[in-house]
């Protein structure tokens, strides 16, 4: 219906003579309008004398220098032109480059919108179609719950890897409380050590006081004791972690590496003492 009655209104403002929308239209005393430049034109070379002409619809005759200017048919004129321009992309969107007609339906095989005469083609004869209104529904809702379906696997996959994430923080805790209670007990155990090699030097010191004789008499102890003598080693550190599966708090990992090396600095520097 909208399609008929654009097509009545453009046949309304097409001049009879060059049958095309009309340029500056102008209307004679019979009520026929034209472009004002095709009705001078006729005019020129139809006159019957000068300021008289025929109207080349009607032939009754009209004065030149009556002919008025039909500024509704101008306006006519714009609005159609501007309705055309703005719905000029969407239509050819929406008709089919084979044939011409208005893309209506949906071929489920080719994934294709198609016109009534594609349908009946050897292309996509025999295919199952659709209305495309009613094709974009059903789409429309499988595309909806294809996304609830990926969120709702993403948010099974984060809680896996939040699962993940905090049994390797709390194993990678407790690997750092073991190794720190294993620095800890051999600090403990060099400290008696230290004790014991203190004691040692302070009776060589006390021996070499002595008179040469009673350094011998006891020189015999001494070097006993100072050969049985020997510094515990503490118990080394794995040199090949465990593999984290997953920490993505960095801070955290940090401190506790952090940790590790100033206990193993510290215990360097005790060696070294």
């Amino acid at each position: 219906m909208a399609s008929e009655f654009m097509m009545n209104v453009k046949e309304e403002v097409t001049c009879p003579i060059c049958l095309d929308l009309m340029v500056e239209p102008v209307s004679a005393d019979c009520g026929h309008s034209f472009c004002r430049a095709c009705i001078t034109l006729n005019y020129e070379s139809s006159k019957v004398k000068e300021g008289e002409g025929i109207c080349p619809m009607c032939q009754v005759s009209y004065l030149f220098g009556d002919l008025r200017p039909n500024r509704h048919m101008a306006n006519i004129v714009e609005r159609l032109k501007e309705f055309k321009s703005s719905s000029g992309e969407e239509q050819k969107v929406n008709v089919c480059a084979k044939h011409g007609e208005k893309l209506q339906l949906f071929c489920e095989k080719d994934k294709v919108a198609i016109c009534w005469l594609c349908e009946r083609s050897q292309e996509h004869r025999g295919h199952q179609t659709a209305l495309i209104e009613e094709a974009a529904h059903e789409y429309k809702n499988q595309i909806q719950k294809d996304v609830e379906n990926v969120q709702t696997e993403f948010r099974r996959l984060r809680d896996v890897l939040d699962s993940e994430e905090k049994n390797e923080l709390q194993k990678l805790t407790q690997e750092k409380d073991d190794v720190l209670s294993n620095l800890a007990e051999s600090e403990s155990k060099h400290a008696q050590q230290s004790k014991l090699l203190g004691d040692l030097i302070s009776d060589v010191e006390r021996q070499l006081q002595c008179s040469a004789m009673e350094m011998l008499q006891g020189v015999d102890d001494i070097i006993i004791w100072s050969e049985a003598f020997s510094v515990m080693k503490p118990k080394a550190i794995p040199k090949k972690r465990r593999r984290v599966f997953q920490a993505p708090d960095l801070q955290g990992m940090l401190q506790v590496l952090q940790e590790l090396m100033e206990a193993r600095r510290y215990w360097g520097d005790v060696q070294c003492q």
